[in-house]
């Protein structure tokens, strides 16, 4: 006799044994309650709101200024904000229009969020999971290699990769990458020790399933929910830390910028030219902002507890 027990997030093998047809509507209409509980939610609204218009902004804007990212106004130089020359937020020191080399430095910003945050997703994810379906040896070789890899300063682990490579901005993303995977991993590892003695994991051993498909699609599928919260908190942790390394000449090089390449070179004008340390600023602020409320917001949505 055939028995398969459902698992927490579907129903369809429970309709199949009942003789009913698959119950795909009870499985959108989590996703679509956790949707509400977040359009309720003002703040995280607002965010995802202002979120999108920077992302937009960094994206097209270049194109619409009428100024290149190292175009030179010999009339305009260090200049603060003028609508009749058309720099809308000044120029800086060597008389480049910062709106535009504020928006060129969000993408590259954005990127090396969004680039290493996806490296410290897949490499934690599967390394988490692994080590917390296996347990035993396994998981304790594994966690003990964590604990090494937190040990090692960050900041050394950056000038090592850049004295033996050079510096590129590739170099940063898998240095970020390379060490924002250790919380990611110890994330997954506890919702896997949680969710493997669960009853749909015993029944999949049962019906023969392999070790790797339990994991890919049981276990990792049922600890995405705390995953995506913590996504939404590594993005922003994950600028801050590129634009410490560019604000301490670490991290990108001319010609291309970021915002803590902007911010460095805008303390240095703090006194004579505060438009300089400003604009960078409130760009990078706001991004800081936005992803932490929501966050907070999707940690609320999609938190059980709360139904």
């Amino acid at each position: 006799m055939s028995h398969t027990t459902p698992t927490p997030h579907g129903h369809a093998a429970a309709s199949i044994l009942d003789g009913k047809p698959p119950a795909a509507p009870a499985g959108d209409s989590l996703t679509r309650d956790a949707w509400r509980r977040l359009k309720q939610n003002r703040a995280a609204m607002c965010s995802l709101v202002v979120m999108a218009v920077i992302i937009l902004a960094c994206l097209v804007g270049p194109w619409l200024t009428p100024f290149e990212l190292d175009e030179v106004d010999w009339d305009a130089i260090g200049t603060g904000p003028d609508l009749a020359s058309g720099h809308v937020f000044g120029t800086d020191v060597n008389g480049r229009d910062l709106l535009t080399r504020t928006l060129h430095g969000g993408q590259i910003s954005l990127s090396v969020a969004l680039v290493a945050t996806f490296v410290s997703l897949v490499i934690g994810v599967l390394y988490g999971a692994i080590s917390g379906y296996f347990g035993g040896r396994a998981d304790n070789l594994m966690m003990r290699f964590v604990d090494i890899m937190y040990s090692l300063p960050f900041m050394f682990l950056v000038i090592l990769l850049m004295v033996v490579f050079g510096r590129n901005i590739f170099l940063i993303y898998a240095a970020i990458g390379a060490v924002e995977w250790l919380d990611m991993s110890r994330i997954v590892r506890g919702q896997v020790l949680a969710l493997k003695k669960r009853e749909f994991v015993e029944a999949a051993h049962a019906l023969g399933v392999r070790d790797l498909q339990v994991v890919t699609r049981h276990l990792i599928p049922n600890a995405l929910g705390p995953v995506i919260i913590y996504v939404t908190l590594t993005v922003p942790k994950v600028i801050l830390l590129e634009s410490f390394l560019s604000f301490l000449g670490l991290g990108v090089q001319e010609p291309l910028t970021s915002w803590g390449v902007l911010i460095s070179e805008g303390k240095d004008m703090m006194e004579t030219a505060p438009w300089m340390l400003l604009v960078p600023s409130i760009f990078l602020a706001a991004t800081l902002f936005c992803l932490n409320f929501l966050g907070d917001g999707l940690r609320d949505a999609l938190d059980p507890k709360t139904r």
